[in-house]
């Protein structure tokens, strides 16, 4: 039975998709059979894994939730052994509206028919906290919840919090805070890593941005940088987190 890991934030830009990348390609290098489910409309996980087409056909993402395609149909392997991947299209903007109406559990019964297939599965959420977050909450198994350096982040995270309760209560996932595009030389990132010395930490690097024009994890490229090896320390806490060993 595959394991839910949902990478969340309620704001954009953070490197969300990159974690969702790496860790997806970190737990396949290690023998698992892995989803990459991108429910973001962006798309962002998709182009770093180098999807280049839309083997979902147009509007199909968000038709996946209505039920008018199966999920199982338009799983595509990528590059990268074990590792497989369920595509967005910007249909998927249009996502929280047509479930506003719908049953909160939708996106756990869809991921039901899945997790047989696989050791893992990866979702790279769209930032917010609409309808699709509610989806979210009620589906993963733990958040994994990149934040940048700072009090606001740190804020919104209790939010997150918050709303996990009162959607699952004591049911709620297991929720795992990662800085992300961490700048050691600015005072503020260093106070907040002093704060919060437990929760794993990704620098800022050129290298990550490169993940863009290479299409492919660090892994495939840069796999003993800096943020390689950060990456790695995020995959053996989720990994743990979750009852396994990475």
């Amino acid at each position: 039975m595959a394991k839910v890991i949902a990478v969340y934030s309620m704001k954009g830009g953070v490197g969300k998709s990159s974690l969702a990348v790496n860790l997806a390609d970190g737990w396949a290098r290690s023998g698992g059979r892995v989803l990459l489910w991108d429910v973001d409309a962006q798309g962002a996980a998709s182009f770093l894994l180098g999807q280049v087409g839309n083997q979902v056909g147009k509007g199909g993402a968000r038709k996946i939730f209505s039920r008018a395609i199966d999920p199982g149909d338009v799983v595509e392997e990528t590059q990268i052994a074990g590792l497989d991947l369920i595509a967005a299209d910007v249909s998927l903007r249009h996502l929280d509206a047509s479930l506003a109406e719908d049953s909160p559990k939708r996106l756990r019964k869809l991921l039901g028919p899945l997790a047989d297939d696989y050791a893992y599965i990866v979702l790279d959420c769209p930032p917010g906290l609409g309808q699709v977050a509610e989806q979210i909450f009620r589906a993963a198994d733990i958040l994994v919840v990149p934040l940048v350096p700072s009090p606001l982040a740190v804020r919104t995270l209790e939010q997150v919090r918050e709303q996990l309760a009162e959607a699952r209560g004591k049911k709620a996932p297991a929720v795992l805070p990662v800085f992300s595009m961490v700048d050691k030389r600015r005072a503020l990132h260093r106070e907040m890593l002093d704060a919060h010395p437990d929760w794993p930490a990704i620098p800022q690097a050129s290298v990550v941005e490169m993940m863009g024009m290479h299409r492919a994890p660090l892994a495939a490229f840069a796999a003993k940088s800096v943020a390689a090896k950060a990456y790695g320390q995020v995959l053996a806490r989720v990994t743990a987190a979750l009852g396994g060993c990475a």
